[in-house]
């Protein structure tokens, strides 16, 4: 069987939060990320928080022109219309990144623990890939219920 492939997201804790209550099923994004469905998709919240709280798996990915990302995802992106024209201002293709399986960690990852796993951590400030044998995936999973 194929291992699935690991990326790490940075998020406000509004965003974060709305996925684990189930009422947010897309991350929206201004660039493409390039993952394929079934990647497991770390959730690292912002400061002040500072940690990764949970994860999901990815469902699909979507570019698109922002209106109809808008008719498509306006029910499950989590935010306002207004919010998300005014983050997609500009720009002809929005993304947005189907998902699922939402789980919390049975403990968070600080920000501190990440550094000590890996050192010269800094959160993304897009997304980044994780290996297969990286500490940090192992300090992820050890989290896991």
């Amino acid at each position: 069987m194929e291992h699935p492939e690991h990326v790490l997201i940075s998020l406000e804790e509004r965003h974060a939060e709305n996925i684990f209550a189930g009422t947010k099923h897309v991350e929206l994004r201004r660039r493409t990320m390039n993952v394929k469905a079934g990647t497991v998709v770390w959730i690292y919240v912002k400061l002040p928080v500072g940690r990764v709280i949970g994860c999901a798996r990815v469902s699909g990915a979507h570019s698109l022109a922002p209106a109809a990302l808008w008719r498509q995802f306006a029910d499950v992106c989590g935010i306002t219309r207004r919010e998300f024209f005014d983050y997609f201002d500009g720009i002809s293709k929005g993304f947005a990144l189907g998902l699922h399986d939402a789980q919390r960690l049975s403990g968070t990852v600080s920000l501190t623990e990440l550094r000590e796993a890996s050192e010269g951590f800094q959160p993304p400030q897009f997304f980044i890939r994780i290996a297969p044998d990286s500490p940090l995936l192992r300090a992820f999973e050890g989290k896991r219920s």
